[in-house]
């Protein structure tokens, strides 16, 4: 039993009482030399919520019966709810004046002051700020002559915060700035701080993609250390790198990316034997051959976690030397893998596989459009470019099929969402946003490195060795059972009280094509719970897959490297006892780092879209454009456009009948006219209004 569970069991004693640091530490007989990490252990307790410091410094567990740990999830109004770690428990509503000067993201101590009844939610107060996450916030600046206030980007934060004329840093009206937080705010008072920073004003090429970068903590720079150890590390493969791995230069592999990809870290090579059975080889870069554990570069790469993609620039998770260089499969030039060997048979099972450290040299980088306008089209100019790798990419076609059909058979979900595409010109403006296509080619790469995913996660799980796992739970029945509800609205119905993965997904096809899929599709997804790393081995719901890993880009994603380190070293048989015991403490926190930093890009990369798409339609006032129903509020119907783009028709501009939302019946309704807007209606709509800084498009109705 480690330390902090000792401690955490002695203050479950029934006659424990509540003790002094000093005396907890006299207790375990800890010596002066293990003090600091003793009082890192109790701080970090406190810091999670799990134990409690009374105004006389002394410590006991927190009481779960009414006093909850948690995340506080602001609103622009005010309220919050506070997101507790236990899964089972429902949120806390705190209301503005329960706040008690926590703000958006804080790490927070709740008192439970209602209960849960009758469908609405329980109530608390805060009562203690556990950790501050807002030290510094990001927000457009107004100069009121004597002082300023900064209007924060992040609208869960409620407050404008007070900038005296002393702090304002010489920054302008109107401009994007940083602003450091030297008050926190109190009942009925503002947070107070001070500009460090100016960032310039929106309409300055890069400062609006900029100011999120910093409203998510994003890093732009590498440290010095790190940037010298990616130039320190040779460019060209040596002898001894490749000695001892299994040499796949003859293979004709080959990478198939996006046309203006720069890093390569998966290529694939295919066979197709007399028995019908298909070879199909997956070899990934063998990025921990490069990246040491512990070295600078592994722990800046841990603390990003993943790369993060914000339409005109990339955030890696390596340098450049590393992503675009030796670790990126580029064509004629041998590269280290970890190469995944797969027989499959004609139904699409894996019948035998083997994992190398290997050595490849992939024979050509091809294009997704390419591929998918000879597999589409049989396009001559493609069957010419590609003429090397034809047969090949024809095999790869047929094993496509196969495992997409293996996967549908099973119950796997596939949500055929409309990616957006955004084209900025050479100062940062949106000059085009349309659908961008899910084709052949795309699903294929898809489909082999699910099955490969797969394959690696079942291999692990059965060896029965501390791994990281990506996994889907379960949803909840009161979600499935108001998902439930709202399709029937449709016509649609869902069987049985457990949902099974294959329910679903005879739901998704029989709405496909329909003017309601997409309303539907986005509404299932949300009342799904959302994917994560774990070091638990349990189901991928969503994939319908007992087991799942992602193995498939170490050069992008921390969870990837950290596998391939594992799976190394037991090949390798040099996964002792005492190393397997490591990993067994350091994985759940690795696991729950990079699911916060995957959580964290999708939101920057999301607000970037957003960002884009509200400066798009700023340009469009007074256009008019057919969409869909998308959404049904209390205030309004959200719309959304053939090219993704989604906006508010507000009733209060519905100047032709006085609308309400009858959440019953799923529809808006008007009281004298009794006319009916549904989910899924096809109406036209012009473009009235849009504002940058909060990310909102109106819309008026016209028909």
């Amino acid at each position: 039993m480690s330390i902090r569970e000792e401690i955490i069991s002695l203050m479950e004693e029934k006659n424990y009482k509540p003790l002094l640091k000093e005396e907890i530490a006299a207790h375990f007989n800890i010596e002066k030399n293990d003090a600091k990490e003793f009082n890192k252990i109790i701080d970090g307790l406190e810091k999670e919520g799990i134990i409690l410091k009374s105004n006389k410094e002394k410590y006991s567990l927190t009481n779960s019966d009414y006093i909850v740990a948690g995340k506080l999830e602001g609103n622009e109004r005010g309220f919050g709810f506070v997101l507790s770690k236990d899964k089972t428990m429902e949120d806390i509503f705190i209301s503005p004046e329960n706040m008690n000067g926590a703000m958006n993201g804080d790490t927070v101590l709740a008192n439970i002051v209602k209960r849960q009844e009758s469908g609405r939610k329980q109530e608390g107060e805060i009562i203690r700020i556990l950790e501050r996450v807002n030290e510094q916030v990001i927000g457009t600046f107004e100069d009121s002559g004597n002082f300023g206030f900064l209007i924060p980007d992040d609208h869960k934060i409620s407050y404008d915060i007070f900038i005296p004329k002393a702090q304002m840093g010489g920054a302008k009206d109107g401009q994007k700035v940083v602003v450091e937080i030297t008050k926190w705010p109190e009942q009925r008072r503002n947070p107070e701080g001070m500009v460090i920073e100016v960032l310039g004003y929106l309409s300055d090429r890069g400062t609006d993609i900029l100011s999120i970068i910093r409203q998510f903590k994003l890093p732009e720079e590498f440290p010095m250390g790190v940037e010298k150890q990616a130039k320190d590390i040779e460019n060209n493969l040596r002898e001894a790198d490749i000695l001892g791995r299994m040499d796949f230069r003859a293979l004709k592999a080959f990478t198939i990316d996006g046309a203006d990809a720069k890093d390569f870290d998966d290529a694939i090579s295919i066979e197709k034997f007399p028995n019908g059975n298909y070879k199909l080889g997956v070899h990934i870069a063998d990025v921990s051959h490069y990246v040491k554990e512990n070295s600078p570069m592994d722990k800046e790469a841990y603390l990003r976690g993943n790369s993060v993609y914000l339409i005109d620039r990339v955030i890696p998770m390596l340098p450049k030397e590393l992503s675009n260089g030796l670790c990126s499969l580029n064509p004629n030039e041998d590269r280290l893998t970890l190469s995944v060997m797969m027989e499959i048979d004609k139904s699409g099972t894996v019948v035998d596989h083997q994992i190398f450290e290997a050595v490849i040299n992939s024979k050509q980088r091809l294009i997704y459009d390419d591929v998918s306008d000879l597999l589409e089209n049989d396009d001559e100019t493609s069957k010419k470019k590609l003429k090397d790798v034809y047969e090949e990419l024809k095999i790869s076609e047929e094993l496509m099929h196969i495992l997409y059909e293996k996967r549908k058979r099973r119950g796997s979900i596939d949500f055929d969402f409309p990616e957006t595409y955004i084209e900025l010109d050479d100062k940062g403006k949106p000059v085009d946003i349309r659908r961008a296509e899910r084709r052949v080619a795309n699903k294929l790469i898809e489909e082999f490195m699910l099955v490969c995913n797969e394959t690696v996660a079942e291999e692990y799980h059965w060896a029965e060795i501390p791994f990281i796992y990506r996994i889907h739970e379960y949803p909840s029945a009161e979600k499935m059972n108001e998902f439930a509800k709202f399709i029937h609205n449709f016509g649609y119905m869902l069987k049985g009280k457990d949902i099974h993965p294959k329910e679903l997904q005879l739901l998704t096809e029989e709405i496909k094509g329909k003017k309601e899929e997409i309303v539907i599709s986005t509404l299932l997804l949300r009342s799904l719970k959302k994917a994560i790393y774990s070091e638990k081995s349990d189901v991928h719901f969503g994939l319908a897959a007992q087991f799942y890993t992602h193995f498939t880009a170490p050069i992008r994603r921390y969870s990837d490297l950290v596998i391939h380190r594992i799976i190394k070293q037991y090949i390798k048989g040099k996964l002792s006892m005492e190393k397997q015991e490591k990993l067994d403490s350091i994985l759940p926190e690795i696991a729950e780092h990079v699911s916060m930093t995957e959580r964290r890009a999708e939101e920057a990369e999301r607000e970037v879209d957003d960002l884009k798409k509200a400066q798009y339609m700023s340009e469009r006032i007074g256009e008019e454009y057919e969409g869909i129903i998308s959404s049904l509020t209390s205030f309004g119907i959200f719309v959304q456009l053939d090219n993704t783009i989604e906006g508010l028709i507000r009733f209060s501009y519905m100047d032709d009948d006085f609308y309400r939302f009858d959440e019953e019946n799923y529809y808006v309704i008007g009281e004298r006219t009794k006319r009916i807007y549904r989910l899924g209606d096809e109406v036209r709509v012009e473009v009235i209004g849009a504002d940058v800084g909060k990310r909102n498009i109106d819309f008026d109705l016209i028909s």
